[in-house]
């Protein structure tokens, strides 16, 4: 498998049939499932509790000290917690789940609920390896779900915005280079828990560093600016500024992918003495920033 083909499908959210799926949620909250809460992600869902229109109906956690005290501990009634997830799964009977465990294990919550016809979405990015990608894809399509991939950075209004001006306005004309920078000054240093930065910092269960971690949104939305095009090719630079805290994976990385008409630089990074996530859009006619 070649490193374009690898690169276009891990980034890849399949999305077919949402629209009649969000508005079958339109007459009766969601019934949400969690798979894990050790993915510092989980307050998305503990902030959004009291909104109304989902409703966690069960969570599954392997580990017993996680399962016993948690962000959503005394938010989400006690009965409803699990160690085993299948058997959340036919308890509860959510109608989607949310990721919050390790990239390794979305393969594994994808092959409990797509047979149960259970929707899913993970955690960026979709999966650690391309093995696992296509697994997970065949799964979606065999039992016609919806995976979706919790790219934040999709959610932006400004990067809606840019996109409109560029597709809709014709402002800059055609995209000639996008540089993106997603990054800050590491998951350890700005406070991120054991529980989270355990499987965060290991190159199996996280499938390598901020290279994974932040270059996969300079990816996404490459690929959707650039209306799903395929890469001729992509190669990296990977770096360890700090490996004494991060001995086993990167912790700086410059990602160069380039198309026929355009070059994408993603740098994706946890040694940067601030955080940010932003993008410049060069066009022939103009700039976006």
């Amino acid at each position: 498998m070649n490193t374009c083909k690898r690169f276009y499908l891990l980034v890849v959210v399949m999305v077919a049939g949402i629209g009649s799926f969000l508005q079958a949620q339109d007459k009766a909250p969601l019934r949400l499932g969690v798979a894990g809460v050790s993915h510092g992600h989980l307050w998305e869902v503990i902030s959004r509790l009291d909104r109304g229109d989902f409703t966690v109906v069960g969570v599954a956690e392997q580990d017993d000290a996680l399962r016993a005290r948690n962000g959503l501990t005394g938010k989400v009634d006690a009965s409803l917690f699990y160690k085993n997830l299948g058997e959340m799964l036919d308890q509860a009977k959510p109608e989607a789940v949310i990721v919050y465990e390790s990239i390794y294990d979305h393969l594994r919550v994808v092959e409990a609920c797509a047979p149960r016809g259970i929707h899913v979405m993970v955690e960026k990015p979709l999966a650690v390896n391309m093995q696992h990608a296509e697994r997970m894809a065949a799964l979606a399509r065999e039992h016609n779900i919806l995976l979706l991939t919790n790219y934040e950075t999709t959610w932006y209004n400004t990067n809606h915005e840019a996109w409109r001006l560029i597709k809709e306005q014709k402002l800059i004309g055609n995209i000639n280079r996008i540089n993106v920078y997603d990054g800050h000054e590491g998951p350890i240093e700005i406070g991120c828990g054991p529980e989270f930065t355990n499987w965060l910092t290991d190159p199996v269960l996280n499938g390598e560093g901020a290279v994974i971690d932040f270059g996969c949104y300079g990816a996404n939305l490459a690929t959707w600016l650039l209306d799903g095009e395929k890469p001729q090719s992509v190669y990296a630079v990977l770096q360890q500024t700090k490996s004494q805290l991060y001995p086993k994976v990167d912790d700086d990385a410059t990602i160069v992918v380039t198309y026929p008409s355009a070059v994408v630089q993603i740098m994706a990074s946890w040694s940067w003495p601030m955080g940010r996530k932003d993008m410049h859009i060069y066009g022939t006619n103009g700039y976006i920033y």
